[in-house]
């Protein structure tokens, strides 16, 4: 007799590191024999892999996991898992251990390798399984992983971050930086080009830091330089960059390394000097700008992305203003905009003079006002121009209509056929939106 095989269902909320934590819980699984559903009412085995770093995330988790309760009451074998960011704060621990009794297994960030022993504890006991580590002790290397695509992937150079900004819960719930060996790194990616993979994104809570506490100190611009040579690999990203650790060297890097895309995401979340302090950013407005006319003056096809958040506690609209004067000067090509939410356990959380909802948004707003006509302005830049894309997908709206990102990450649609999804084409650009460029194929690589 065939034992029927279990599957598995994992939900993601969160940053790149979130998704490609997925991406190894996923290949572990499939390791140990599950095989993969979209459908959680197939599912043996459902994971929530969790963010803490928006409240919105948070609120997401508790609604999606009290829908889980009839379906567990009705598949009592059901095991239902929760990991990540959420996972590391105690006390949403202890609130998930009092509220959703029917969670079997709780894990954080740091010990997803050990997801086949919780498993197997599962089967012993009738208990909720309760294992997060406070920090994650030396980087486990050789997790299998089952990537989403095949010709690109998120490749981890470090965890965790020391920066400890005001605001931000990650080092609270990633731990301190660890860097991995770059010999393992360049292992890794040797293999996935040996798998067929053109595009690698390297990630970091702070990747300008990268081998700070490695004892051969390679820095991140050696380690682009290495990643280069490597046969195959016809695209580097990487994200995200803090810049008080953007070096010239790291500049000289992106200019001189063929294959590192012209891309750089570089958060300045607020324009006044008083506020970056508060937000214990280390760097001021004037530092800054400088450091985006040093990159712009060495790699003058460059786009920029950028963070940007409204609503600081103590903002003054005179505040605010400063932040639209960066905007205006550096003309980003978009922009990811936060209205601040308390993070509790961060300093911020505890700040006088908290922004109320109203003045938030209408900073917002007026935020936008000026930054979507600087996207726009942008793309039209490249209007009858000729962009290589790597093709990605198929359009969300249209299964007829391709696209892609160019090296400059600018999003492209194109009529194509699916054949040539996973490969490199020239586009001309016959229309352009404030968020998308639209193309005809004229070759490939």
């Amino acid at each position: 007799m065939i034992d029927c095989i279990k599957k598995y269902s994992i939900v993601t909320w969160g940053c790149q590191m979130n998704e490609h934590d997925s991406e190894k819980m996923s290949g572990i699984l499939e390791s140990l024999g599950y095989e993969s559903t979209n459908i959680k009412e197939e599912a043996d085995l459902i994971i929530f892999n969790t963010c803490l770093v928006r409240e919105n995330a948070e609120l997401k988790v508790y609604g999606n996991l009290g829908e889980l309760k009839a379906l567990k009451r009705d598949k009592p074998d059901l095991i239902i898992g929760i990991c990540g960011c959420m996972m590391q704060k105690e006390e949403i621990r202890d609130f998930i251990k009092d509220k959703y009794r029917f969670v079997d297994i709780i894990f954080g960030t740091h010990n997803i390798h050990k997801l086949p022993e919780l498993l197997a504890n599962h089967n012993l006991t009738t208990r909720m399984i309760i294992d997060v580590w406070e920090d994650g002790g030396n980087i486990i290397e050789g997790i299998p992983a089952k990537r989403k695509y095949d010709y690109k992937a998120f490749v981890n150079i470090m965890y965790g971050c020391n920066n400890f900004c005001s605001y931000c819960i990650v080092p609270y719930t990633r731990g301190r930086e660890k860097s991995r060996e770059a010999n393992d790194i360049v292992k890794e990616i040797k293999m996935l080009a040996n798998e067929g993979c053109k595009e690698v994104t390297l990630l970091g809570q702070n990747v300008n830091s990268y081998g700070k506490s490695l004892e051969s100190k390679t820095t991140f611009a050696e380690l682009l330089y290495l990643i280069n040579d490597i046969e195959g690999i016809e695209r580097i990203r990487f994200m995200t960059s803090h810049p008080k650790d953007l070096s010239d060297e790291l500049i000289y890097a992106i200019r001189d390394c063929d294959k590192v895309c012209e891309h750089i995401h570089l958060p300045f979340q607020a324009g006044s000097d008083r506020i970056l302090k508060l937000m214990n950013r280390k760097y001021t407005k004037s530092q800054y700008l400088n450091l985006i006319e040093k990159i712009k003056s060495e790699i003058p096809d460059i786009s920029l992305t950028t963070d940007i958040i409204v609503g600081f506690p103590g903002e003054t609209e005179e505040d605010f203003l400063e932040t639209i004067d960066v905007v205006k000067k550096v003309k980003f090509d978009s922009a990811f905009t936060f209205l601040y939410s308390i993070r509790e356990g961060t300093p911020a959380a505890n700040m006088d003079n908290q922004i109320s909802d109203e003045i938030k948004h209408e900073r917002l707003k007026k935020l936008l006002e000026v930054l979507n006509p600087i996207s726009n302005e942008n793309n039209l830049k490249l209007l009858d121009t000729v962009q290589e894309v790597l093709v990605e997908d198929t359009s969300k709206t249209d299964d007829t209509v391709l696209s892609g990102r160019t090296r400059t990450n600018k999003l492209v649609h194109f009529k194509g056929e699916k054949s040539l999804i996973g490969k490199i084409v020239n586009v001309h650009i016959v229309n352009t939106k404030t968020w998308t460029l639209e193309g005809n194929v004229i070759s490939k690589k």
